[in-house]
């Protein structure tokens, strides 16, 4: 803070404020941004500060809500609270249920007797209390753990920055058509180049939301009302509207408006002095439409980094995949193509030799006679018969070989068991492990603050691979 006082730039990512922090990317997006920070601090010799936007304008609760844990017996836990979707109040004026109580209950569980578990879950119940707001729980258990590294977390929910960033939401009221018309043409270019663009633009409409009774109430989108010129629709509020009677409630009360996922770089940038804006691959995609945005707003476009991406493998799942010869980024695979090149390993390791096809052995001679007989059946006229019968004769075969290998690389019951033990660990319900499992197996069995570390001395800024990290 006293850095950013002086004057200092900053890397930035964010998060919406999920269940126990969410799924394992955002720790990785907040180690990226203080690994960033530091990469350019020692480049430019200036400080630079890792700062989190908490996302608390979001209103999609039932999106937070869940998260899951591996257990101490390797299978994912699903965790989660009650979420209505109907409410659209910002998450910010959102408090938990008292089920969440319950849940830590079914974490504790599931964590068994894991080292550090007790240290771990005495924190998350610490935060995370029937009552306590979701932004305040999140920012206060991703604060703790990254104590150290000095990373400021900012909730754009406030009145101070409200107010600071109501100019932006003026220039979206007022250009509303002219912003819209600019975005349409960059998504034009990018579909143009063969892209689809991450969010799509409709014509005239502002790009911010308004929150209808107050900055605690329900959250909506405003477009263009058709066939009446100046009017505008609140789409699910109450009723018509002017950008006049927009512009005058901003003025009195700016934070019933909040930003879309489009103007929220812009509303950052406005309040920080971003050198490089930390996102993943969707929030990547955002940053491809934006150009003429950041024009429209005589800001400089950040660079734009792409988080650590990790799976990360504890000693059980490590010797498993040394038995099967993988390694943890192979078994994204399907099931099947998984076990076909652990069966091809294992029999080039024992010296077999390669074995002629199914495919080959079945259609080589039938090849054989097709050639002898081509020139009498042509003499026929028989050609298209003949071209046809091939091709079926073709297809059966290649169903029969994909049923036959399906079968054979299942063959070896134990084998089919690794596969899919480390599968459901490294790649749960066919996802990438960090979107879908949460922090706490690891932080309970390492430590949470040798996870922080581990995870910010395993990343190389500015590069984009998927990486195994050992714990």
């Amino acid at each position: 803070l006293a850095q950013l006082a002086e004057g200092a730039a900053v890397v930035v990512t964010g998060q919406q404020v999920g269940l126990f922090l969410g799924p394992l990317y955002t720790l990785y997006k907040a180690a990226t941004a203080v690994v960033v920070a530091r990469a350019l601090a020692a480049e430019s010799g200036q400080p630079v500060v890792p700062v989190f936007w908490l996302q608390t304008e979001d209103h999609d609760l039932p999106e937070i809500a869940t998260t899951a844990v591996r257990s101490a017996r390797g299978a994912p836990t699903p965790l989660a609270v009650p979420a209505d979707a109907a409410d659209r109040r910002s998450i910010a004026h959102r408090v938990l249920p008292p089920e969440v109580s319950s849940v830590l209950d079914m974490l504790t569980e599931a964590l068994g007797g894991l080292p550090h578990a007790a240290e771990h879950l005495a924190r998350l119940r610490h935060h995370y209390t029937p009552g306590a707001p979701w932004s305040v729980a999140f920012a206060g258990l991703l604060a703790e753990l990254f104590a150290d590294e000095g990373l400021v977390l900012v909730d754009p929910r406030c009145e101070a920055l409200a107010r600071a960033a109501a100019p932006v939401h003026r220039r979206a009221l007022m250009e509303a058509e002219a912003l819209a018309s600019a975005l349409e043409v960059r998504s034009a270019a990018l579909e143009a180049l063969g892209y689809t663009p991450a969010v799509h633009v409709r014509p005239g409409a502002p790009l911010c939301f308004v929150h209808e009774g107050g900055p605690e109430g329900p959250r909506y989108r405003v477009e263009p009302t058709p066939g009446s010129a100046g009017s505008l629709t609140v789409v699910g509020g109450a009723a018509r509207t002017t950008t006049t009677e927009l512009l005058a409630r901003l003025e009195a009360e700016p934070l019933a408006f909040s930003s879309s996922a489009l103007l929220r770089p812009i509303v950052q940038d406005t309040l920080l002095p971003t050198a490089a804006y930390v996102g993943g691959p969707g929030e990547l995609a955002y940053f491809a439409q934006l150009e003429p945005l950041y024009a429209a707003y005589d800001l400089p476009m950040p660079l734009v980094v792409p988080r650590a991406r990790f799976v990360i493998v504890d000693d059980k799942v490590r010797r498993v995949l040394e038995r099967l010869g993988l390694s943890a980024t192979e078994v994204s695979a399907p099931e099947d193509v998984v076990l076909a090149r652990v069966a091809a390993r294992a029999a080039a390791h024992a010296g077999a030799p390669a074995a002629v096809s199914l495919e080959a052995r079945l259609l080589e001679p039938l090849g054989r006679e097709l050639v002898a007989l081509r020139g009498e059946l042509a003499g026929l006229g028989l050609e298209s018969a003949l071209e046809k019968t091939e091709a079926a004769v073709r297809g059966a075969v290649a169903k029969l070989v994909e049923k036959h290998d399906k079968a054979r690389v299942h063959q070896d019951a134990e084998r089919v068991e690794d596969v899919r033990r480390v599968r459901a660990q490294l790649y749960p319900g066919e996802a990438p492990q960090e979107r879908v499992l949460g922090l706490s197996y690891h932080a309970a069995r390492v430590g949470e603050r040798a996870l922080v570390a581990a995870v910010l001395a395993a990343i190389e800024p500015w590069q984009w691979s998927l990486q195994e990290l050992s714990l």
